[in-house]
């Protein structure tokens, strides 16, 4: 098999990715004072555009500081300065590649503990069960709260612009905001965001439309979606058929696919149903039935730690294949695949019986590394899940102390400017 991982891609706004492997988005949840980047991540960063990817997505910056998925996340909008951003661009793009920010908005999925706002586009709360209290009953959106977020979306684009980003990848995928409008099981809502797909589409169309006209024509622009939420009677494959098919003309130029949610982590390699791979590309038979009919580029992540799997994504039609975890543990891969090197073995899921719990300890495992690599250090091998759970609920419980001070300073300075204006 011919491998054209290494081949530059042409995406439709003019831009080009040096190839077609991609550090993919993962919430590293290691914002500095302020919430935002600090040299950690700059470092981190730095040693990733070193490593070979064509393509680097940072994790999930917040477009609003009254909605994060975590109290260590990064916040970029109107009142955040640009510099620290700027460095952490430069850093990214330090090696060649293109350095996007993923923009983002957790809507009801925001932890019970956490201040600001918990909302939804209907008053639909996450059912974990048992667990499901762990997170803030969400409130209805009013019109005037989506048209706001709308703005918040564009305001993040073009700063991160302004900062030196390569693209935006606006995530719609994995149960946050703009999926949970897309879901028929999220969304109860009976005006005209609400019922038929193309009602249920409008916020993500919306959103896309207002970042194109904030950035240049040259500036990408992406959007993560889900190939499927994997929950009965949620979003579907022949949904995201339609929504890429509707992206296309509003000047995309490529969709990141994944899948599942809190609810349904199928995005962490627990196979949710008979289309999902327990082991690898968990997603791809799905993405190589949606490559016959997309108009757009996709991009495949979720799984994806040997160049063999890699290789059979692009022999089925996607364009770029995504890894998040493979590069957590060997964050020069790309370049190691390119030299024929030797890797390190890829990380042992976790199998714990509760999928939401094993989803949580997986990520904390995955952080941990995340933090070894921006002191510069090796990853840490085969680290117990159990252990780094604990080990990041420390570091979480430290962090929500620090945000909870810093918000209401923080909005009632940007109070205080808007009166001024």
């Amino acid at each position: 098999m011919t491998s054209n991982l290494f081949v530059p891609l042409h995406l439709p706004s003019g831009s080009v990715l040096p190839n077609r492997i991609a550090k993919a988005a993962m919430e590293e949840n290691m914002a500095g004072h302020g919430q935002l980047p600090d040299r950690r991540l700059v470092e981190l960063y730095r040693r990733w555009g070193t490593g070979g990817a064509g393509l680097l997505i940072t994790g999930n910056v917040m477009v609003d500081a009254e909605a994060l998925t975590g109290p260590a996340g990064v916040v970029l909008d109107d009142a955040a300065p640009v510099e620290p951003f700027a460095e952490w661009a430069m850093a990214g793009r330090a090696g060649g590649a293109a350095m996007w920010m993923q923009i983002n908005h957790p809507g009801r999925q925001v932890e019970a503990d956490m201040p600001g706002v918990v909302w939804g586009p209907s008053a639909v709360g996450v059912d974990l069960g048992r667990q499901s209290s762990r997170f803030g009953t969400p409130v209805a959106m009013t019109a005037e709260q989506i048209a706001d977020t709308v703005a918040r979306f564009a305001v993040t684009a073009g700063r991160a612009e302004l900062a030196g980003f390569d693209g935006v990848e606006i995530h719609a995928a994995h149960g946050y905001l703009l999926s949970q409008f897309l879901s028929p099981l999220a969304n109860r809502r009976t005006d005209e965001w609400g019922g038929s797909l193309e009602n249920r589409a409008r916020l993500l169309l919306d959103v896309v439309r207002a970042v194109r006209a904030a950035v240049s024509p040259t500036f990408a622009v992406a959007v993560k979606l889900n190939s499927a939420d994997f929950q009965r009677g949620g979003f579907e494959a022949d949904d995201a058929r339609r929504v890429i098919a509707w992206l296309e003309p509003l000047g995309v130029d490529l969709v990141e696919l994944s899948g599942g949610s809190y609810e349904s982590p199928a995005m962490t390699g627990r196979p949710a149903d008979d289309r999902t791979r327990a082991r690898e590309a968990y997603f791809l038979d799905l993405a190589t039935d949606l490559v016959a009919t997309s108009p757009l580029p996709l991009m495949l992540t979720g799984g994806v730690t040997r160049r063999e799997a890699a290789d059979e994504a692009l022999a089925e039609g996607v364009a770029v294949v995504g890894m998040g975890t493979a590069l957590a543990v060997t964050p020069d891969l790309p370049d190691r695949w390119r030299d024929g090197r030797p890797t390190a073995a890829p990380m042992r899921p976790v199998t714990w019986s509760n999928k939401a719990l094993a989803s949580a300890a997986g990520m904390a495992r995955v952080r941990v590394r995340l933090r070894r690599l921006a002191r510069g250090a090796r990853p840490a091998p085969h680290l117990p899940a159990a252990l780094a759970l604990v080990a990041e609920q420390v570091r979480r419980r430290a962090a929500l102390r620090r945000y909870r001070a810093w918000l209401p300073v923080r909005t009632a300075t940007r109070t205080v400017k808007e009166n001024a204006r």
